[in-house]
């Protein structure tokens, strides 16, 4: 295959970034999408130009870490992470435009790598529940009702790599958030702390900058792991529930 990539270039965080079109031929269909970036790299350090730098880790479709708007998708076309994202997607002569996460809270630090820390800070507030440390606990000496259990599972899986926010016209980690806050609050291990942790994650994602949810479902039509919309119902329940009770 034989691809045009247009590539956005920033090279810090307080310097002007623009789009720069390059040439790429001999792109097998199997390579996955970060593959194909990686031969570009190794094009572009032979012809002493500086490579592009962008986001991986596991490349298993798992760290989250990989995450890039691909033709104006975030991922790409397909349902699944930039690095499970294969060139059998894409044509023979196709024009491909690559940018990074589209969101105020995700900062660019070079090219195509953004500042995703303000999802720690998220976590940090409240998206955990405290417990004595020690020997694990025996697995049925908390009934869990298996509905609740599967549910906490199934929204689990977010992978916190931002697609949610990237793909929102507002910007908003509703998503995110409310997967992280429907799987503990579906656990009795996570009901001492559900009001506070409902409040306190909502407060961190407004002072981070990110936008209010207005329930139009792109994020979850771009989640690679496709993390229902009702979290958001669940996030904005457990939030009137908590501010009833005074927090």
């Amino acid at each position: 295959m034989k691809l045009t990539l247009k590539i956005w270039r920033q090279a810090g965080p307080a310097e002007k970034g623009g789009m720069h079109t390059y040439e790429l031929d001999g792109v097998s269909e199997d390579m996955s999408f970060l593959e194909m970036l990686d031969v570009l790299n190794e094009q572009l350090i032979e012809q002493g130009e500086d490579p592009v730098a962008f986001d991986s880790d596991c490349r298993e479709g798992i760290c989250g870490m990989c995450g890039l708007m691909i033709n104006g998708d975030a991922h790409g076309p397909e349902v699944t992470t930039t690095c499970q994202l294969h060139m059998r997607s894409f044509s023979d002569g196709e024009t491909i435009t690559i940018e990074p996460w589209r969101a105020e809270a995700f900062p660019v630090l070079k090219d195509l790598v953004v500042d995703r820390s303000a999802f720690d800070r998220i976590i940090a507030a409240g998206g955990y529940i405290s417990v004595n440390t020690g020997s694990a606990p025996e697995a049925h000496s908390v009934p869990v009702p298996r509905d609740d259990a599967l549910r906490a599972f199934n929204v689990a899986t977010c992978i916190g790599c931002g697609a949610c926010v990237a793909a929102c016209p507002n910007g908003s980690a509703s998503l995110f958030m409310g997967a992280k806050i429907t799987h503990l609050g579906e656990l009795p291990q996570g009901q001492p702390e559900r009001d506070t942790r409902v409040v306190d994650m909502v407060a961190q994602h407004d002072h981070e900058g990110f936008g209010g949810c207005t329930n139009i479902g792109q994020c979850t039509a771009a989640c690679p792991k496709e993390i229902p919309l009702d979290v958001i119902s669940q996030l904005n329940k457990d939030l009137r529930t908590a501010m009833r009770h005074g927090h």
